[in-house]
């Protein structure tokens, strides 16, 4: 009798033969990765144009007229504030968006009460890029975090004293496939086509070159993996790997890397999502598989949900949300286990990065689109050009940063609004095939063996 935990096989088999590994990965590089015809790009969709959202930013919240300090508080220890509210805001725009937070509450309960109120920094980021922000609506968001995040990115791109850049070329010999940065941007985890994953200490940067690179994951002569090692995804300090090998690997950073456990799939795992009760694998046979690794068989289900490989995924509690080459992006709902919407695409999107309620996401054809759920659903809010004429194949996203890579060999920095401002655009010898960020930290793979870095200082 089958268990609780047994894979679910739909009867879905195709019976594919184990043709060899490096001929079946370049034969889907050739294929997903393939050049953007003039055609395609001349029948992409327009730009999405923003729309006049700021009309309501300065109704409710603080009387902007009036300074909301009372002489019967006894805290007037400064003519400034009995200064119009307008006034002081326009006065504390000259200072930094850190600052104010962390420093001026310590002042007085007036500016406490000024730094704690939400229109005070939505009114600032209002007056900073004059854009629809954010692209997706939504409740509790989190103004302060979006602002200072978004000022700081701002600040960043334009000054190049603040800002290094390292090229890491003594980890690899073959592209860098992917990327991610750890513990706050200090540790740094790159995977690639010698299939190897190697691990970086970014804390070295400029100091101690020979100790930048740890080492390579792993004890197998041959490398990390037995193929490409294609994918990464990370659950606090537990990193998985995964390869055209079918394998997933994960790694205890704090361990100086050592293994935990060698998952074996069915195919080449081409994509990964990590949470604290579940890792999702995306894989070349088409399937969304769901593992438990904390079990002594993680197998939880594995479905066939998609008619061609599944390239990109996000997961959260509720939801797990994959892409594939079918040209559809299929939502799956973990509290009912059934798929529970399927949305037919143009082209294919090749990375994702979620955080609820915003999916961003990269396709084929070199454009950004945004997806917002709200009551479980999610649609298709806007379609963005932000200049890259052939696939993207990197995506980060925050509150007030947006990361694009690739195969037009360029990184593009921008902040995300709608339409996203494009800050900087670098230029790179070869195709970039994944981004991160954390802290002050960027990183990017580069299909020249290469991890590029990118590291601000306050």
């Amino acid at each position: 009798m089958a268990t609780a935990r047994e894979a679910e096989s739909d009867n879905d088999s195709d019976g594919e033969n184990s043709e060899d590994l490096e001929r079946q990965a370049m034969d889907y590089v050739s294929r997903v990765l393939s050049t953007v015809t003039q055609q395609d790009k001349a029948s992409r969709p327009p730009h999405t144009l923003p729309t006049d959202a700021q009309d309501d930013i300065l109704h409710g919240g603080l009387d902007l007229k009036k300074s909301p300090v009372s002489v019967e508080d006894g805290e007037v220890t400064s003519l400034l504030l009995l200064l119009p509210l307008e006034l002081i805001l326009y006065i504390l725009s000259y200072l930094d968006a850190r600052f104010i937070l962390n420093v001026l509450p310590l002042v007085c309960r007036t500016l406490r009460d000024i730094v704690s109120e939400e229109m005070t920094w939505r009114v600032r980021v209002q007056k900073r890029i004059s854009c629809n922000f954010p692209v997706v609506e939504q409740e509790n968001f989190d103004w302060t975090s979006a602002c200072i995040e978004l000022e700081e990115q701002l600040s960043h791109w334009s000054d190049n004293r603040t800002t290094e850049h390292f090229s890491l070329a003594d980890g690899h010999y073959a592209p860098v496939d992917a990327v991610l940065l750890l513990q706050g941007g200090s540790i740094c985890v790159s995977g690639s086509r010698d299939r190897n994953v190697c691990l970086w200490n970014l804390r070295n940067l400029g100091k101690e070159k020979e100790k930048v690179l740890v080492k390579p994951l792993g004890t197998h002569k041959t490398g990390t993996h037995k193929g490409w090692a294609w994918s990464l995804a990370a659950c606090e300090n537990r990193v998985c790997s995964g390869s055209w090998d079918s394998t997933m690997k994960i790694w205890d950073i704090e361990a100086e890397g050592q293994m935990l456990q060698d998952i074996k799939g069915r195919a080449a795992i081409l994509c990964l999502a990590y949470l604290p009760d579940i890792l999702v694998a995306g894989s070349f046979d088409k399937r969304v598989s769901v593992y438990d690794p904390r079990a002594a068989s993680p197998l939880i289900k594995s479905r066939k949900i998609h008619s061609s490989p599944v390239l990109s995924l996000v997961a959260d509690e509720r939801h797990i949300v994959s892409g594939s080459e079918d040209r559809t992006l299929v939502v799956f709902d973990r509290r009912v286990n059934a798929v529970s919407q399927r949305i037919q695409l143009d082209n294919y999107l090749f990375c994702m990065s979620y955080e609820a309620p915003q999916l961003w996401a990269g396709d084929n054809q070199g454009l950004i689109h945004v997806y917002g759920s709200h009551g479980g659903t999610f649609q298709h809010l806007r379609c963005f050009d932000v200049g890259h004429v052939s696939q993207v194949t990197g995506i980060w996203h925050s509150a007030g940063a947006l990361y694009t890579t690739s195969t037009d060999k360029t990184m593009k920095v921008h902040i995300p609004t709608d339409p996203p401002r494009t800050l900087v655009t670098k230029t790179h010898s070869n195709v970039v095939n994944g981004v991160s960020a954390a802290g002050l930290t960027v990183a990017a793979a580069s299909g020249g063996q290469t991890v590029e870095i990118w590291r601000f200082h306050d």
